[in-house]
């Protein structure tokens, strides 16, 4: 009942929809056609995998002269299509009109909202107007009718309806996001991203490209990666969520500088990059951090983080049983904690890789999405040609964390305090005054930065130099699978080298 130049096989879960074909005159006296009287087709549309992670929408036509027979297996298929229960019907769509290149708008009615409509998914647009309008936006909807929210723009957006959807969620909850011990309610929304920022390394690192259809087809299709997000306090207010990069030191004072140079556009991370390196500002300070005992991973391993992984799997129910066996117990307080004092060029706690296309491996290239814990990365004062060699590293196979001057740490939990803060004896937090030490008297003529720096949070600024930040293990869940392994299947695809039910 079909022919067609291709082989193809597609699994169920990849089929996009199915459409009876209306075969118009032209395309009956084409050739192909004329051998048939009066044939009925349906087009199956699918995900047609290419390189680099790249998705796009392939559709192949079936046709056949018994209409009967056309019309079950369209009814099959549709049937087949309806088992899929993971899939969204009804989205609700938050653009930013004014990220990045200014596209966030056009990408979505060109390239995205076709794909909505083809897959039968209704959505509710809402252009954001101002800062913190979606977030704003969402404590106020019906959020129980949404099968997911769906950002355009970049990570700033991406963060926004994070901080609105977790705050709406923890207030329907009645938990309050000001006790930085409290046990967070999980999301059970998904997040899509449709990348149309500056930057999208949210979406790089879970999707393993930044391509609007890509992600489109992720959504359509009801793919699910939890994600960990780590929360920021000080002094028992809440500040921040943040699922990639929280950055003290030469990423904070990248950051710092650069928002005084927006009229540049992106450019202006590579020249306050530029300025803040040669600068060369160290930061004296105290860290204290819980290892994360649970994981099964390192960050010095080569083991990343890909679909289905199973070390965040484990990660995630070894956590479980632990939580369990410690019950009512403050688990935090006796578990053991390590101190480090000293001066830092860079602190950073990433709680995935951070990879974008300019570092393919990103800031912890073994970093997990959704294993309960965070990697801590503390670039010591060394010379400015020692710092250069560990930054160029990030854009290339070389391991990033083998100098001397850098350690890294897989941890659930940790506080910072500037040394600034320590000596005019502010507010530690309790768990911190038992442990910090004052430290550096004999030095007073330090290279150290007399003013203190600001945090990097996922791309926005915090200007508090004591923080306490604990990870979320899978507080989110995403509309991808996260990276794919590359296999040559996926390859292949380009060749036409399919085959299809």
């Amino acid at each position: 009942s079909c022919v067609h130049t291709e082989n193809c096989f597609v699994p169920t879960s990849e089929i996009i929809a199915v459409e009876e074909t209306d075969l118009n005159k032209k395309e009956r006296n084409s050739g192909k056609w004329q051998k048939m009287a009066k044939p009925h087709a349906f087009t199956v549309y699918y995900v047609k995998k290419a390189r680099n992670h790249r998705w796009r929408c392939g559709d192949v036509t079936f046709w056949c002269v018994d209409e009967q027979l056309c019309n079950q297996w369209i009814q099959a298929l549709k049937e087949l299509l309806e088992l899929q229960k993971a899939r969204p019907k009804h989205l609700l769509v938050y653009i930013n009109p004014y990220g990045g290149k200014r596209q966030g708008k056009r990408i979505y009615e060109q390239k995205v909202a076709p794909l909505f409509s083809l897959a039968s998914i209704s959505t509710d647009v809402f252009i954001t107007e101002r800062a913190n309008h979606a977030k704003d936006n969402l404590f106020e909807v019906n959020i129980n009718k949404y099968d997911g929210v769906v950002c355009v723009g970049g990570d700033g957006m991406f963060s926004e309806v994070m901080h609105g959807l977790i705050g709406r969620m923890q207030k329907d909850s009645g938990i309050d996001q000001n006790n930085p011990k409290a046990s967070l309610v999980q999301c059970n929304i998904r997040i899509g991203i449709i990348p149309a920022g500056s930057t999208d390394c949210i979406c790089y690192s879970t999707v393993g490209i930044s391509d609007p259809v890509t992600s489109a087809l992720h959504i359509i299709i009801g793919d699910s990666q939890p994600l960990d997000v780590s929360s920021v306090h000080h002094n028992n207010t809440f500040l921040k969520y943040t699922v990639s990069l929280l950055g003290y030191g030469f990423y904070g004072d990248v950051l710092k500088d650069s928002e005084k140079k927006r009229w540049m556009g992106p450019r202006r991370y590579d020249y306050s990059g530029f300025k803040t390196f040669l600068s060369h500002h160290c930061y004296e300070g105290t860290i204290y951090f819980q290892p994360a005992k649970h994981t099964l991973g390192s960050p010095r391993d080569k083991d990343s983080c890909r679909a289905g992984c199973h070390i965040c799997r484990q990660s995630e129910q070894e956590l479980a049983e632990q939580h369990k066996k410690s019950g009512l117990k403050h688990e935090e307080d006796e578990e053991e904690w390590k101190v480090i004092k000293g001066k830092f060029l860079a602190i950073n706690a990433v709680t995935m890789s951070c990879a974008c296309p300019r570092s393919p491996k990103g800031l912890s290239p073994a970093a997990h999405l959704a294993d309960g814990s965070s990697d801590l990365i503390l670039v010591r004062k060394c010379s400015r040609f020692d710092f250069l060699r560990y930054l160029i590293r990030h854009t290339n196979q070389d391991d990033q964390f083998d100098f001397s001057f850098v350690d890294v740490y897989r941890v659930k939990s940790f506080q910072f305090t500037s040394k600034l803060l320590e000596d005019n004896e502010s507010d530690v937090t309790d768990i911190g005054k038992k442990h910090f030490g004052q430290f550096c008297r004999d030095h007073p003529a330090c290279c150290c930065s007399i003013a203190n720096s600001t945090w990097n949070c996922d791309g926005e600024t915090l200007n508090s130099s004591a923080i306490e930040v604990r990870v979320h293990c899978q507080l989110m869940k995403l509309f991808a699978r996260g990276i794919e392994e590359n296999c040559k299947e996926a390859i292949s695809n380009q060749s036409g080298d399919e085959q299809l039910l």
